[in-house]
């Protein structure tokens, strides 16, 4: 007999003794576990068993219920009407024969994610054989714990329903965020709201797949902001913390949530993609986000790493990645026309020399950070 049966008899034997079990309970884990210790029970022994706990199922106490619930699951020999009277006693019970490959079709699957108790869905998370109807009814709960499961079950498929739910909420939840960043089989570009969270090569790669969209679909060229405009965006951080993203996300399109997902973000790549969006140069970009007079903006290598990511993108690209990771969906696609080769509204500007950052910006930084010198 395996040493753990062996053990759970044991145990059970105790507390028979002891007058902490019903004998009835008792008996029935005893003959669950020899049945299990058996490579190929007899006929006889499994009608015996089916009889037994066809009776006593119903009655015996929510642990044991949930121990034999566990250990039948998957069991290949379990009877039908055995599995049939544990899952109708639902809560923890029927969450223990989930979690522990309890043989579902998938419209059984897709009922308990649409219509589950919440035990028995949080369970159905984290199985291996859900569909995808059944991962947007989960992500539709809109629960910590289930959505924590869902976006750690590699082997869920996540369609972009459900993925269009997760997005919002793990932009708030680091946890959540880092989950789904970590699935293989979810497209980098399909995660460009959790930018700010990413690591620095699946932020490139985001850049990129920004690049190729649009290079393929270009987006409507927006109205530019003028140079009193800017003048005025950098004055007003220069006085104004709060004020300055508020108005920054109203000069954007956005509104009050993405002047907070701005104030929020420690590293300003949120601030400088849509101050590049909006038309402003690198320049007057930095001028701004020193401005702010945060941490930021007293790091020479932080600002220094900002103008090179508002130097590498264009006013389109930039805007398009402020959009999702700020949550402002992007405007529909200009359709598709035919653009002369050299049309200059249709072809990126002939790559010429990149220019250093102007001399200004880089004494204006060690100003700020009083007087030192660093190249």
């Amino acid at each position: 007999m395996p040493s753990r049966i062996a053990a759970d008899l044991a145990e059970l034997a105790r507390l028979a003794s002891d007058g902490g079990l019903d004998l009835r309970q008792v008996a029935l884990r005893v003959k669950t576990d020899l049945l299990l210790a058996t490579p190929s029970p007899s006929h006889e022994d499994m009608e015996a068993f089916r009889a037994m706990a066809e009776a006593l199922v119903p009655v015996i106490d929510e642990t044991t219920a949930t121990i034999l619930a566990r250990k039948l699951a998957n069991w290949p020999h379990a009877p039908r009407e055995v599995l049939a009277d544990l899952r109708a006693r639902g809560g923890e019970v029927l969450a223990a024969l989930i979690s522990h490959g309890m043989p579902l079709g998938a419209t059984e699957i897709e009922e308990i994610a649409a219509e589950g108790e919440d035990e028995a869905r949080l369970a159905l998370a984290g199985r291996h054989d859900l569909t995808g109807s059944a991962s947007i009814a989960l992500a539709g709960c809109n629960d910590i714990k289930i959505d924590a499961a869902l976006a750690a079950n590699a082997a869920a498929p996540l369609p972009h329903a459900a993925l269009d739910l997760l997005l919002p909420r793990a932009v708030q939840r680091p946890a959540l965020g880092a989950s789904l960043l970590a699935r293989s089989d979810l497209p980098v570009s399909e995660l460009t709201p959790l930018f700010l969270q990413a690591s620095l090569e699946k932020r490139l790669a985001m850049i990129d797949a920004a690049k190729a969209h649009e290079a393929l679909a270009p987006s409507p060229r927006p109205t530019t902001l003028d140079g009193d405009q800017i003048s005025g965006l950098v004055a007003t951080a220069l006085s104004d913390r709060q004020g300055a993203f508020a108005a920054l996300a109203g000069a954007f399109g956005g509104d009050a949530r993405l002047a907070t997902a701005m104030a929020n973000d420690p590293s300003r790549q949120l601030a400088a993609l849509a101050l590049i969006g909006c038309g402003a140069s690198p320049e007057d970009a930095t001028r701004f986000l020193i401005g702010l007079g945060d941490d930021a903006a007293r790091s020479v290598e932080r600002i220094f790493a900002l103008v090179e990511l508002m130097r590498s993108l264009q006013p389109a690209v930039a805007r398009r990645l402020a959009q999702q990771i700020g949550g402002i969906a992007p405007r529909s696609s200009r359709p598709g026309t035919l653009q002369p080769a050299m049309d200059p509204s249709g072809t990126p500007a002939r790559p010429g020399a990149e220019r250093a950052p102007m001399r200004g910006i880089v004494q204006e930084v060690r100003r700020r950070l009083g007087g030192g010198s660093s190249d």
